[in-house]
């Protein structure tokens, strides 16, 4: 086996899965999984996908797909999938993908897909990826996200959000407080909101601060009607890994059935081949199906490792935070250490069930 930045310890993830969801095997959890939070792209990198899904007992699939590839994306993964309204980052005017563009995406994914949750991508990069620096349009609470909030609650979804990026960018590519603000900032809009829309929101990546859960705490003891989860892999099993055991089980437990398990694995058709599009940068993670398959399902096994195990070592997943904040000590394969947390199992079964059938899947049933 060639050892990759999404498998650098040479693991079968194959063997590995059969043993994280296998009675037999002793797991912790053996039922099924809902993934709250995917980016699943391309007809055949969802095959893949699809894959590695069943391995990993994965029977619901949310995900945030660009409109124009969702009907393939359907056709590839049938019921199993459910989608995520999110404007179009990949094609047409970015300016009016993300204003005005984004109320005609939100009416479509209603209307086509039957979508019950819609997205505010509000991470401080908006200010680079729009001209201008997206003003009117880059925190949370301006008009334009109003706007798109008051369409899509009166259409009967719910709200994901991403607020914050790591404290690892906030210490070097946000560096620039009066261009992208303190990360404290970002959740300054966000409770306005929460409490303007009293809708369910789901605060993506362990809502933005998994290095600080008694600030997570803080806010989750003051908004009833949000919910984080556990999506972007290689942040939060870093980040996670180094609390302490005893922090992180008080935390779950206290917050059992607003905690939801998101991996926000990322596919795409140019993972398939060495030929690019450029149209995404999560393209070059992988060169060929066999390793698409690598890199989506080292996403599974990192977090379930984490969550499940007594795990401690380094993490198969090589992470480029570490090179960024200290490129003396690290290069582009270094990789964290992981702290498997072996949490038990009622937390386990609620983390990767039973609070996304309470909320995503019963809010999908009602409003459906």
């Amino acid at each position: 086996m060639r050892l990759s930045a999404a498998n650098r310890l040479g693991i079968d993830y194959r063997r590995d899965a059969a043993k994280l969801v296998s009675v037999g095997n002793g797991a912790a959890y053996s039922g099924p999984v809902i993934d709250a939070h995917t980016h699943i792209h391309g007809a055949n990198a969802a095959r893949v996908y699809d894959q590695v899904r069943v391995l990993f007992n994965v029977k619901r699939t949310y995900t945030m797909t660009q409109l124009h590839l969702a009907d393939e994306v359907r056709d590839a993964l049938g019921e199993s999938v459910r989608f995520i309204t999110m404007p179009a980052f990949m094609t047409g005017d970015r300016n009016d993908n993300h204003r005005a563009g984004y109320l005609r995406a939100i009416e479509q994914f209603h209307a086509r897909f039957g979508a019950r949750m819609m997205k505010i991508w509000a991470s401080p990069r908006l200010r680079e990826i729009l001209p201008g620096g997206a003003t009117d349009l880059a925190d949370i609470d301006s008009p334009w996200r109003r706007e798109h909030a008051r369409l899509a609650t009166s259409l009967g979804m719910m709200i994901m959000v991403h607020v914050a990026d790591p404290d690892t960018w906030f210490a070097t590519r946000y560096g620039d407080g009066a261009t992208y603000g303190t990360k404290a900032h970002q959740y300054v809009g966000l409770r306005r909101m929460l409490d303007e829309f009293t809708v369910p929101w789901i605060a993506a990546h362990m809502g933005g601060w998994p290095e600080n859960l008694p600030f997570l705490d803080s806010l989750l003891e003051a908004h009833p009607n949000l919910y984080i989860d556990t999506s972007a892999t290689k942040w939060i099993v870093r980040e996670l890994s180094r609390h302490p055991r005893d922090e992180v089980l008080a935390f779950f437990w206290k917050w059992k059935g607003r905690i939801l398990f998101g991996s926000d694995l990322v596919t795409t058709e140019d993972q398939l081949s060495t030929v690019k599009s450029g149209l995404s940068a999560m393209g070059d993670l992988a060169n060929s199906p066999e390793e698409a398959f690598e890199l989506y399902a080292s996403r599974y096994w990192a977090l379930r490792t984490v969550f499940d195990t007594c795990y401690e070592g380094e993490s198969p997943i090589a992470d480029p935070d570490l090179k960024m904040v200290d490129p003396s000590r690290f290069d582009a394969m270094s990789a964290p250490a992981l702290r498997g947390f072996s949490l038990p199992g009622d937390i386990l079964k609620s983390l990767y069930h039973d609070a996304a059938d309470a909320l995503l899947e019963r809010w999908w049933r009602e409003h459906h």
